[in-house]
């Protein structure tokens, strides 16, 4: 099983993917934190999430400590679920209703950090850390 886990390909290029979604996901998560009214728990109240304390700390560490193992190449597989997860979270509490209000391009515009960062997160499930990652020298150690 964690053969299948820690498989990735031997693309050289996938660090790029993984440099990007891993310290997005690091920096949110570690806002939450700092800043929980703007970026953790208000946020959360404000959209109308229940349990917003709780939540806001829930996903700011599922962020950070999946950003952190996604920026390692560890475990990039098993990483990317729960921030594809968030992602899908995200765009249904969030951009839902700017589509309503605002309209189709201007929940475009606001969403295009969350695209980026559920397209990222779903490349990495589908191809793994890459030749440049944690999971590929414990592959090659197997």
């Amino acid at each position: 099983m964690l053969k299948k886990i820690i498989h990735t390909d031997q693309s050289k290029t996938t660090i790029i993917i993984r440099l990007i979604v891993g310290a997005v996901f690091l920096s949110e998560g570690i806002q939450k934190f700092l800043f929980p009214a703007l970026r953790g728990a208000g946020r959360f109240e404000k959209v109308g999430l229940p349990a917003p304390e709780f939540l806001g700390n829930f996903v700011g560490t599922f962020e950070i400590l999946c950003g952190a193992l996604i920026l390692l190449g560890l475990l990039t597989r098993l990483a990317s679920i729960p921030l594809i997860i968030i992602m899908l979270v995200a765009f249904t509490t969030t951009k839902s209703e700017v589509y309503l209000e605002k309209g189709f391009w201007e929940m475009m515009h606001g969403s295009r950090t969350d695209w980026s960062m559920l397209l990222g997160s779903i490349f990495l499930l589908i191809k793994g850390g890459g030749y440049w990652s944690v999971d590929n020298k414990l592959k090659n150690k197997g």
